[in-house]
Parts: C-alpha cells; sequence; structure tokens
C-alpha cells in the first residue's frame, strides 16, 4: 500500500476503492475490477480493498447502526470503505497506515467530490464512530455478520461441515496469507533458494513437506514478507513461481500414486482437466517428464497456461474443451493419470481473495458440486486400467470434498474406483489440528483444499 506521505492522494484511492467494492457488491469479481483501476492507483486500491472486504460485514453492521436508513449505493459504498478501515482489526490483521483523523478527512474530501451533498453526513457518521467507538464495536460483534465478516448462510454451512472449526476458519480467513513460492525442481533446490534471498536481504523459510510427499521435496518456500512478484529474484527466468503449499500437494501426490502404488513412469500420459492458470501443469512438469494435456473451457484463461509454460521453459499440449464433453476434444487414447482440480466454490481460498465470500451464493454451492460430478463421470472412463484419477478442489466445504467422492463411489462406473487411504482428504487453512484427514501445513497454515486419489481397478 502507499504510504501516508507516498504515492496518489488518500482520498483518490478511498474513491476507487469504494468503486471496487460497489462493483463487488454488484457481482464483479475483484481480479476483474482492479484490471481497470489506472496503474499508478492499483497497488494502494488493491491493498485497501482486500482490507475493506476482510472486514465489509462489521462495516456493514456498524452502518446500520449507525444510519438505519441506506444511502445511495455510491456514498455507502465509500461510508463502508472508510468505516472497514476505521475499524479496530487487532492481531488478526495490520490496519492501514493512516492515522484515524487522517482517514476521516480523506474520506469526507472524497465523499465531497463523489457525492457533494453527502460530505456532511459522511463527516458526521465517521466521527460519531470514533467518539462512541468502544461500545458501537461490542454491539456489532453480536451480530454474526458483524463478528465473522461473512454471510449468514456460508457460517451456517461451516457450523454444519466442522462444528469444532467453524469458528477458527472464519476467523482465520479474515488473516493475511503468506506469499508461498515453488522453487522450478528442473533449475535448482529450496535451499539454494533461501540461502539466495538472504544474500539479496529477504527473509524466507523452507516449509516442510507432508510425510506421505517423496516427490518434489524441498521445494517450498514462505517468504517473511510479501514482494511483488516482478521483485522475486529468478522469476522471469523461470526459477520460481507463486503457489500456496496446498496447491503444491497436488504434482506429488499424481505422480507418486499414493501408498503402495509407483510413481508414474516417463513419458506416461497425462490429463490436467482444468489447467488454467497452468500452476498444477507447470509442477508436474517441473517433477517429471510427460505427455501432457493442459485442458481447460475458457480460452482467454488458458492463454495463461501457456504463458506460464513458456516462461518455465516447460511444453504440453494445450486445448480449450469442457471435460465435461469428451468428445468435443478427446482423441480416444486413455490417459495414465488425469488431475482434476475442479470449479468450486473457492471457500478454501478467502483470505487470497477476499471477494469470494461476497460474490458467492447458497445455491453456488450445489449448481457447482453439479459440475464436479458431471466432471468425474466424464472423465473416468478415459483412464487406462491402472489409472489414477487426483480429484481436487480449493474449498472448504464438504459437498464440494468428501461428499462429493461417496456420491461418486455410490455409482457404477467401469473399472470399479478405489479411494486411496493415503489420500490427504480435507485441509483447514486453520493453526489448530484438526480431525482425521485435515491438516494444520505446519507453522505456516496452507489455503483450504481437499485431495482424494482415485484408482481405476
Amino acid at each position: 500500500m502507499n504510504s501516508p506521505t507516498h504515492g496518489p492522494p488518500l482520498a483518490r484511492l478511498l474513491d476507487a476503492t469504494a468503486d471496487a467494492v460497489l462493483a463487488v457488491r454488484s457481482g464483479r469479481s475483484l481480479t476483474d475490477v482492479l484490471a481497470r483501476v489506472a496503474p499508478d492507483l492499483r497497488p494502494g486500491v488493491q491493498s485497501l480493498s482486500f482490507h475493506a472486504l476482510r472486514w465489509l460485514g462489521s462495516a456493514q453492521v456498524l452502518r446500520e447502526q449507525l444510519a438505519p436508513k441506506p444511502p445511495p449505493p455510491p456514498v455507502d459504498a465509500l461510508l463502508l470503505v472508510s468505516l472497514a478501515l476505521l475499524w479496530p482489526a487487532g492481531a488478526a490483521d495490520t490496519p492501514p497506515p493512516y492515522p484515524e483523523h487522517t482517514l476521516v478527512d480523506q474520506a469526507v474530501a472524497a465523499m465531497r467530490q463523489r457525492a457533494p451533498a453527502a460530505a456532511n453526513f459522511a463527516n458526521a457518521v465517521l466521527r460519531r464512530f470514533l467518539r462512541e467507538r468502544d461500545a458501537l464495536v461490542a454491539a456489532v460483534k453480536h451480530s454474526p455478520l458483524g463478528a465473522y465478516n461473512h454471510p449468514l448462510w456460508w457460517i451456517e454451512k461451516l457450523k454444519r461441515d466442522w462444528p469444532e472449526h467453524w469458528q477458527a476458519l472464519l476467523l482465520g480467513a479474515n488473516r493475511k496469507p503468506p506469499m508461498t513460492l515453488r522453487v522450478n525442481a528442473r533449475r535448482g533446490s529450496g535451499t539454494a533458494y533461501v540461502q539466495r534471498l538472504a544474500a539479496l536481504g529477504r527473509a524466507a523459510t523452507l516449509l516442510d513437506d507432508p510425510p506421505w510427499q517423496t516427490l518434489g521435496r524441498g521445494h517450498t518456500v514462505v517468504l517473511a514478507e510479501p514482494c511483488p512478484v516482478a521483485a522475486l529474484h529468478g522469476f522471469a527466468e523461470g526459477e520460481v513461481s507463486v503457489q500456496d503449499a496446498a496447491a503444491q500437494r497436488a504434482a506429488p501426490l499424481l505422480l507418486q500414486g499414493g501408498a503402495g502404488h509407483a510413481p508414474l513412469p516417463a513419458g506416461a500420459r497425462v490429463l490436467d482437466a482444468c489447467a488454467a492458470p497452468g500452476g498444477k501443469t507447470a509442477h508436474l512438469l517441473e517433477l517429471a517428464e510427460l505427455d501432457l494435456l493442459a485442458l481447460d473451457s475458457d480460452p482467454v484463461r488458458l492463454a495463461r497456461v501457456q504463458d506460464t509454460l513458456n516462461r518455465l521453459q516447460l511444453k504440453a499440449a494445450v486445448q480449450a474443451g469442457d471435460a465435461r464433453q469428451p468428445r468435443q476434444w478427446w482423441d480416444g487414447r486413455p490417459f495414465d493419470a488425469i488431475l482434476l482440480d475442479a470449479p468450486c466454490t473457492a471457500s478454501g481460498i478467502v483470505r487470497r481473495h477476499p471477494d469470494v465470500r461476497w460474490l458467492r451464493r447458497a445455491d453456488d454451492v450445489h449448481a457447482l458440486a453439479q459440475v464436479q460430478a458431471e466432471m468425474l463421470d466424464a472423465l473416468w472412463p478415459l483412464l487406462k486400467p491402472g489409472g489414477r484419477l487426483l480429484y481436487a478442489t480449493c474449498s472448504v466445504f464438504r459437498a464440494e470434498g468428501s461428499q462429493q467422492i461417496d456420491a461418486f463411489m455410490q455409482r457404477p462406473h467401469p473399472g470399479a474406483p478405489r479411494q486411496d487411504d493415503s489420500s490427504p482428504g480435507h485441509l483447514l487453512p486453520t493453526p489448530d489440528n484438526g480431525p482425521k484427514g485435515v491438516s494444520a501445513g505446519g507453522p505456516t497454515p496452507q489455503d483450504g483444499f481437499f485431495y482424494t486419489l482415485l484408482h481405476k481397478t
């Protein structure tokens, strides 16, 4: 984020951030919105937007107490952003580096440009919050929306799915995630890369591998402080990529095949069925020589897969196609292994994408679970006898994980699938040790994910 004394004026940043939050509340992805923000404003707007969206629930309940009659959406958006930035985040987040009264003054200045008639109203609301903050904060926390900053349906679903962990999941989603890297195994080791970063004055830690992972050991690096991708040593040259620790489990698990199974041989035919943006595709090729097809239904996002492969100097066949319609793209040659990183609610990565919780609706879970089931049923016949399919989602909802696989196993399929007992199952982004099949990921918790490896008998 820009400092108080450098970069664009705070009033401009607040105005642009209010536009971004308004767009998210209207159903637009924050990623798409930020791509259209002026380059000089984008870093600051991104940082402010992330903070505002993490505390949007508290800000919404607070605004309802301070101004029960909703103001026009453009006015409301700036008020919500300002209240979120003034909210006492505590240890869960680092507050923006602006004094409170500077924030208020600049918010009023932004409102004067945005909606001149509302400037005095905004000034009165924000200053009242500063005067009565302790009492107002206590009142807001009596509301589930205000206390947990997630939609009520999301809160209730986590209560049902994870009765012992739902509060930790909700609170953890408002913490800033670590910046985790994957060192290209073809170019070097994690240990060497950490040493090179240290020589450049950038602290980093080599993350321990999960006990079942033997391929690609020692290539997961966590930075002490995030930095722009362009500032990463060796990024442009393909030495390193940005990828969460949980996402880095996919390639070794598919290649290794689980307990009691031989690793995939060189030249094995592999399908990455939902490949964009290409992180897992590239990881597979960094660890093994494969005949790999990277498939995705979105041609625009598929271009990012090719860009990733080019940067890392890797080769794969890249093709647009719907995984549910193999007749449209499959050449009839069966695969030794399939990675299905299926479309999902992204409920496991909300700390990285805080807009997701506000974009999703309750019925999205059922709709996406239906798509996942169709993909599983369509891709399973494409496996060779003895082949393996890794099903993955970046979700913490059981409907997109364990319940999805339970339903798949109950349907008749050729070459009856057998679920690998060594599969990680649900990985929850919490610092505590969860139930069987739940991992905390060590001192730097990973994103929420689900993995199950299926073998074709």
